[in-house]
């Protein structure tokens, strides 16, 4: 269908999804503290993707260290990420909300928005719902919006397995006092950069000085956050595939990385595995991105544009060592990422984008 506005946004997201397909293919460990993460191993180094209520009950949620997690919930039931699976529950999700007869804008595995003209869009909510429930055994919660902001941020309000309606003329009263980290897009280091303005409330960056943000975040996304604070945002909902810019490799390594060497040896085989997804698409790699995390728990990254765009894994292996020469020594590192950014079909690439500086 395309790109196309429409009088109503909603946004469904499965809830709980991991832990929910799990559970389906495991009955038996319905109402019990289900965790998924890495390997399945508290013992290994992983983060939780998806934790069940009844373990999030414990303060468990997605990015807490399995180890820690295991902790909290002595009982939990701690299982793998299992790709395939949930590949294949998601695919049967969206599978069914296409057949709904409305656009569908993917976002994720457990995520879409969809466009709806209904009169009665809670009516609709509702149907979308029972029809992915019927098709897949697994429950969704819909936010409503007149755009897509408000549609993502009802849907918290709605969870789980309930619908709710955020718009225009409820804004200021449901989300005027909250934090501006419950804003869809402020994170952590965001919002303190928000409070050290004295910016603290959705009511407050709604009514900030568009000069402060302008000078705090830059031209673009300055505005962007002003807009953000009075729930502003696009009502067009597109089906058109995703095509991915990049594709990233990382490890987490059970023990530490202690040599250069080491480090160089890891580097060559997740620049190989990158460039091997970008070969897959055909398509040439124009910038490369490092991810370094070192022990304790320390992150940097660096991104570095090429000379000319390449399909050679010699020159993005390269280029990445060369990134790597920016590292700081004598530093035990735990994690390492590579990231191949690929120029975008029809001449595309998002190449102008400012690389990050700095040590790493």
């Amino acid at each position: 269908m395309g790109p196309r506005s429409f009088r109503w946004v909603l946004h469904v997201d499965l809830d709980q999804f991991l832990a929910a397909v799990e559970i389906l293919r495991r009955p038996e460990l319905a109402g019990r503290p289900v965790i998924v993460g890495g390997r399945g191993d508290p013992n290994e180094r992983a983060v939780v993707s998806t934790a069940s209520y009844e373990a999030r009950a414990y303060g468990v949620g997605s990015g807490t260290p399995l180890r820690v997690a295991a902790r909290k919930v002595p009982d939990a039931v701690i299982l793998p990420v299992d790709h395939q699976v949930y590949d294949a529950a998601s695919a049967h999700v969206m599978d069914t909300l296409r057949g709904l007869g409305t656009v569908v804008e993917v976002l994720g595995w457990d995520e879409a928005f969809l466009g709806s003209d209904a009169q009665d869009p809670e009516a609709f909510a509702r149907r979308v719902q029972q029809a992915v429930l019927d098709a897949t055994a697994l429950h969704c919660s819909v936010g409503i919006g007149d755009n897509k902001i408000r549609a993502k941020i009802a849907t918290g309000f709605g969870k789980p397995a309930g619908v709710y309606r955020l718009t225009a003329d409820t804004w200021s009263q449901v989300m005027g006092e909250r934090p501006t980290l419950d804003l869809w897009g402020v994170g952590a280091k965001v919002s303190r950069r928000l409070a050290a303005h004295g910016i603290d409330t959705v009511a407050q960056l709604a009514a900030a000085d568009g000069a402060v943000l302008v000078g705090e975040f830059g031209p673009r996304m300055g505005a962007w956050y002003g807009e953000l604070g009075r729930g502003h945002g696009s009502a067009v909902v597109d089906d058109t595939p995703w095509v991915a810019r990049g594709h990233s490799r990382e490890t987490t390594y059970q023990r530490n990385l202690t040599t250069a060497e080491q480090v160089t040896a890891a580097l060559r085989e997740l620049a190989a595995q990158a460039h091997a997804d970008t070969e897959a698409e055909g398509r040439p790699v124009f910038r490369v991105g490092l991810k370094v995390r070192y022990a304790p728990f320390f992150t940097r990254t660096l991104s570095r544009k090429l000379p000319a765009p390449t399909r050679s894994l010699e020159e993005v292996t390269a280029a990445v060592l060369d990134l790597a020469a920016g590292m700081e020594p004598g530093r035990e590192v735990r994690l390492l990422g590579v990231r191949a950014e690929m120029v975008m079909p029809e001449g595309g690439s998002d190449a102008e984008t400012t690389p990050v500086r700095g040590r790493i």
